[in-house]
């Protein structure tokens, strides 16, 4: 990678490098952290299919040689009713002020079911989120993702209605799951971020510490294991990272608070025997051996703290400190 150094991309000469900060923005499930991962090649953001699931902005660095793309992964927009799920969208609305580039996914699975249903493409939801980011004065690329599930001529109508909503500086369609459409997208990136020197060195792919990734990897797998409320009421705090025995055995030593609003739901996440905590545990473990690439010790505790999600402190806990 040469940074201010002539290349040549797939566009054509490029005598410039470009970096710059870009959000992924849309609903709940529309695939923004599956995309972050994607483009990182590596995971970063934690995946669900319940909806939802990003509670924080996630930065992730792309580089290549042409660009170097800092990659914010937000939480999705949606009515919010709770303290927390309201910080969750206006951290999110506030991502568009701090950033270079707009991606805008939209889940084709949804949008799609609208056109055939001969409804308005864009709901109240959507129209307040174009609304918002017109009002950054940002490029816009619209995603239409979820295309491996999704006839192509569904697609055609939803990009139609964004463009009449929206300035857009470009549409892709995209499959975030299987990476189809990504190389455009990426084109697309190195268009329209502004020129300058890579920020971070090029073997750097994420701003997040490796003791959030570990909270954000046992919260995953309480989505994944547990139902209803309680993957929504839970946080994970890791209260110590111990790297002592990292250099000279590859172990690394963790141990985590499980925390929830409500006996009834502690009683969830262990389980009978304890046996919903064990796989919990057991999963955890596996994919941080793998993100981490050392060997991990995982010890987890469940504990309860009353209605953490409608308080200041509660919310100040899963770094909502100023919103």
């Amino acid at each position: 990678m040469g940074s201010g150094e002539e290349s040549v991309s797939e566009n054509g000469p490029d005598t410039e490098f470009k970096t710059g900060f870009v959000a992924l923005i849309g609903r709940p499930n529309a695939g923004k952290s599956t995309l972050l991962n994607k483009l990182l090649g590596s995971k970063l953001a934690i995946t669900s299919a319940k909806p939802q699931t990003t509670r924080n902005r996630i930065a992730g660095i792309h580089t290549d040689d042409n660009m170097q793309a800092i990659l914010v992964d937000t939480p999705g927009i949606h009515d919010a009713w709770t303290e927390l799920n309201k910080a969750m969208v206006r951290m999110a609305v506030s991502a568009l002020d701090d950033v270079d580039v707009i991606c805008w996914l939209g889940d084709m699975t949804e949008l799609a079911q609208r056109v055939e249903r001969k409804l308005a493409v864009l709901d109240a939801q959507d129209e307040r989120i174009a609304e918002s980011i017109a009002a950054s004065g940002k490029p816009v690329i619209f995603i239409a993702n979820k295309i491996d599930v999704v006839p192509y001529p569904l697609v055609l109508p939803v990009i139609d209605a964004v463009s009449k909503t929206l300035k857009l500086a470009a549409a892709i369609p995209l499959s975030a799951l299987t990476g189809d459409g990504v190389p455009g997208l990426l084109k697309e990136l190195l268009a329209h971020l502004p020129a300058g020197p890579a920020l971070y060195p090029e073997d750097e792919w994420t701003q997040v510490s490796e003791r959030f990734l570990a909270a954000e990897i046992i919260r995953e797998k309480i989505f994944h294991l547990t139902a209803q409320e309680v993957p929504y009421a839970t946080f994970v705090d890791v209260v110590r990272f111990d790297e002592s025995e990292r250099e000279s055995k590859k172990l690394l030593s963790i141990y985590a608070d499980v925390v929830v609003e409500r006996g009834t739901q502690k009683g969830i996440i262990i389980g009978k025997g304890g046996e919903m905590l064990k796989r919990i545990g057991t999963l955890a473990r596996k994919d941080l051996q793998e993100t981490l690439d050392c060997r991990v010790y995982l010890e987890l505790f469940v504990k309860v703290e009353k209605d953490w999600t409608k308080t200041s402190r509660g919310l100040r806990k899963v770094g909502f400190d100023n919103l």
